[in-house]
């Protein structure tokens, strides 16, 4: 249970508390600026790729790339209209979409970069990811015993439906080892996506959301000077990832790819600890329950997408 958390939700209580004790002693604005929280995330995002072999996506699960394709596709697009059927900030209706209908809290942080969203908006979205994703490790399994689903079905409803890694591995491990094989597939094929939705992000709130009526036209210059940049390291990285894994053995692919997610899980850590340090309750409070409507909708519509694209694609599947 204490690994299936994850890291963002003990780095934010730690940055919290920090939070409080600089307050107090009145030294919180005057060390603000060691509060690196933009680097930390992009540089942990850049070593996400690495842990992405593109290779093994292709070849080892193509009804994964078809599931994670539709799957993203309507969630994200129901949780955005309802969010702004329930009049929600732009910039949080798309962290939140990008969380639930992707990948949890790295989605959410990419989508931060993207629109520019404040702290407390990514401090709210990751602490949802996180709330919906725990009671999900053993919900799922049980419905999928329960539904008498295949190893390789329930594989890929719990790959498709839990927003962070750990709790899919943790969930996957209960259903057993064949579901955790598809399931992790499935969720590195969602992880991999994270690109094609920032960018598309970064089009969308350049051309519709930000832009003044009396404003020109966007251009591409614009569009390059609004994309994060740092995406273009995660693409990076995942192909010299991919690359690397395919000259060396198993053994020595797993070494060097665990020192990267180590240090990809450091940064981040660093990250959350300064969303923490940076944190305002007063944001928090504006959003009301609202978001909370939104996200618990959005699980729903997962669900029920996911478990009829993981019957239709992988009934009949097998793990060589």
């Amino acid at each position: 249970m204490a690994k299936a958390v994850e890291f963002p939700v003990y780095a934010i209580v730690l940055g919290l508390l920090g939070n409080a004790v600089l307050t107090a002693a009145g030294l919180r604005e005057r060390l603000s600026g060691g509060f690196r929280t933009e680097f930390f995330i992009k540089t942990g995002l850049v070593l996400l790729g690495a842990s992405i072999n593109l290779k093994v996506i292709v070849t080892a699960a193509g009804p994964a790339i078809v599931q994670a394709l539709v799957l993203i596709s309507t969630v994200f697009l129901f949780a955005w209209w309802l969010g702004g059927r329930l009049g929600l900030d732009d910039r949080l209706r798309a962290l939140l979409s990008s969380a639930v209908s992707i990948c949890g809290v790295s989605a959410a942080i990419a989508a931060a970069g993207a629109v520019q969203a404040k702290r407390e908006q990514l401090a709210y979205s990751a602490s949802l990811v996180i709330a919906f994703a725990l009671p999900s490790i053993f919900v799922l399994p049980a419905l999928a015993t329960l539904l008498g689903l295949s190893p390789e079905v329930a594989g890929a409803w719990i790959g498709g439906n839990i927003d962070t890694t750990a709790a899919v591995t943790a969930a996957g491990a209960l259903a057993g080892e064949d579901a955790l094989a598809i399931a992790t597939i499935v969720k590195v094929t969602q992880n991999a996506l994270i690109g094609v939705v920032v960018v598309a992000l970064t089009a969308w709130f350049a051309f519709r959301v930000d832009r003044r009526p009396d404003a020109p036209r966007p251009g591409a210059g614009e569009l390059w000077r609004r994309f994060p940049k740092f995406v273009l390291g995660f693409v990076a990285a995942s192909v010299l990832a991919t690359w690397y894994l395919a000259t060396v053995t198993a053994a020595q692919g797993k070494e060097v790819v665990g020192v990267a997610n180590d240090l990809r899980t450091w940064f981040l850590i660093l990250a959350f600890v300064s969303i923490g340090l940076e944190f305002r309750v007063a944001s928090l409070r504006e959003a009301g329950w609202r978001p909370v409507a939104v996200f618990a909708a959005a699980t729903v519509v997962n669900v029920v997408v996911a478990l009829a694209l993981a019957l239709a694609l992988f009934s009949g599947f097998a793990v060589s």
